[in-house]
């Protein structure tokens, strides 16, 4: 089988254990089950392939990013392609808020008020615009890189290429070891990918076996509207905007993302899926290393999509419990904010509850609503982070296809990049015996 089809295996299993686990009874707190399966074994399998993934973040964004930008070798080039991101990043993101507020608006009046739970949420105060521009520079890059700062090591891993691009020939044997490690990180990638079918296992067999079917009952509407927006984005405007600027198939571009899509669904974080989406895009639909070692890092930190719509049906949910009207200044006024939150707050931890509290403070709706979704947030989680994903690869696409950085006989080709090979290939142990030998003469 292959690793696609291990992992809808993995998930299909982990749910319907935790299911099992869960209508049993198993998962008490104070049952062996939930003690050292679920809170044990589970969370340790689950934890470790999580913050394997997370490791190789750093590492891989910094060298793909300037592989990358050498690889674009013009820095007027590179100026096209970020604008290019950009303008297509908050244009997705627009789109899924209006959409989100568009379908909530109709769907849930329909339906009776929900019982408010007695759940709080103390909102965390999120930064200025204006600090999270400055911040973009690291005054000490160390700790950037130690603390995981993705804004501000794309910046200076872009800065850096650059830099490297005007050195010239000097320049020619560190850019070739760069992208030597460019690949090793990729490899890397193969390997830990290898074992996510048990990770997965783990991981879905411990959400459900946590939240079962209880929580959905009272917050069903909410949560049905939700998935509803996150599918019609998805499949309705994502692939429209697809087929619109780039004229690539968005049957073949669904099947080769699945990848990306099952491993963000399973983490709930787009950062550490950034190695699996990297090796989407890259080896199984065509895109140029330059193009989407910038755009793929710069999606996951801007790009929200998924969360964008979260907080369009929560503000409609949350203003129809409370019975506030919002009104079309309102409904403006939060499409705006989450269009701007969704810069403001990158690469703040809890993003999305923190950009929702911004959206209800400047609306007037109380903050206490938000504890009304958290129980269902995590669930809701998984499902926007594989949105984010996928709107990630699709801005790559239709930047590479605008640059003629893709190879279109790779996208169409189904199997193109599908084999999961950790193997050494023939050239590389010529490779391998050649170094081998220089080592040994050398010795």
């Amino acid at each position: 089988m292959s690793l696609t089809v291990k992992v809808l295996w993995a998930m299909l299993l982990g749910i319907i254990l935790g299911l099992i686990i869960n209508l049993t009874g198993m998962n008490s707190p104070e049952s062996f089950v939930n003690t050292y399966v679920v809170e044990g074994l589970f969370y340790l399998i689950g934890k470790m392939f999580i913050t394997a993934l997370k490791m190789l973040v750093v590492p891989l964004v910094f060298f793909s990013l300037i592989s990358g930008v050498l690889g674009i070798g013009d820095i007027r080039k590179l100026g096209s392609i970020g604008l290019k991101s950009f303008a297509l990043y908050i244009l997705t993101t627009a789109i899924a808020i209006a959409t989100a507020i568009g379908l909530a608006a109709l769907i849930i009046p329909l339906f009776s008020t929900p019982t408010a739970t007695a759940a709080s949420f103390t909102a965390k105060e999120a930064p200025a615009l204006s600090d999270v521009l400055i911040n973009i520079i690291p005054d000490n890059v160390i700790h950037a890189f130690a603390s995981g700062n993705m804004l501000q090591i794309i910046f200076f891993s872009i800065l850096l290429g650059i830099s490297l691009l005007m050195v010239g020939k000097k320049a020619q044997s560190l850019a070739e070891g760069i992208e030597v490690m460019n690949e090793a990180m990729m490899h890397m990638v193969n390997i830990i990918m290898s074992v996510a079918p048990y990770a997965v296992f783990a991981l879905l067999a411990k959400a459900v076996a946590e939240l079962g079917l209880d929580l959905l009952t009272q917050l069903a509407v909410y949560v049905i509207v939700v998935i509803a927006a996150l599918l019609l984005h998805l499949f309705g405007t994502l692939m429209l905007l697809l087929k619109l600027f780039s004229r690539l198939s968005p049957k073949v571009f669904l099947n080769k993302i699945r990848d990306a899509q099952i491993f963000a669904f399973s983490t709930a974080s787009s950062n550490a899926t950034i190695p699996v989406t990297l090796r989407s895009v890259t080896k199984r639909m065509g895109v140029d290393n330059s193009v989407a070692s910038f755009t793929i890092p710069f999606g996951a930190t801007i790009n929200m999509d998924g969360t964008a719509i979260m907080q369009g049906v929560a503000t409609v949910f949350v203003a129809h419990v409370y019975a506030v009207e919002l009104g079309l200044s309102g409904y403006l006024t939060v499409i705006l904010m989450s269009v701007l939150a969704s810069i403001g707050t990158a690469g703040v931890p809890g993003v999305g509850l923190i950009m929702l509290s911004m959206v209800f403070v400047q609306v007037g709706l109380p903050l206490e609503g938000i504890g009304l979704i958290l129980g269902v947030d995590r669930l809701l989680d998984m499902i926007r982070t594989s949105v984010n994903v996928t709107g990630d690869a699709v801005v790559t696409c239709i930047v590479a296809k605008s640059e003629e950085e893709i190879d279109l006989e790779t996208f169409a080709d189904l199997e193109a990049g599908s084999a999961e090979e950790l193997e050494i290939h023939s050239e590389d142990e010529e490779a391998l015996a050649q170094t081998v030998h220089n080592v040994e003469k050398n010795v």
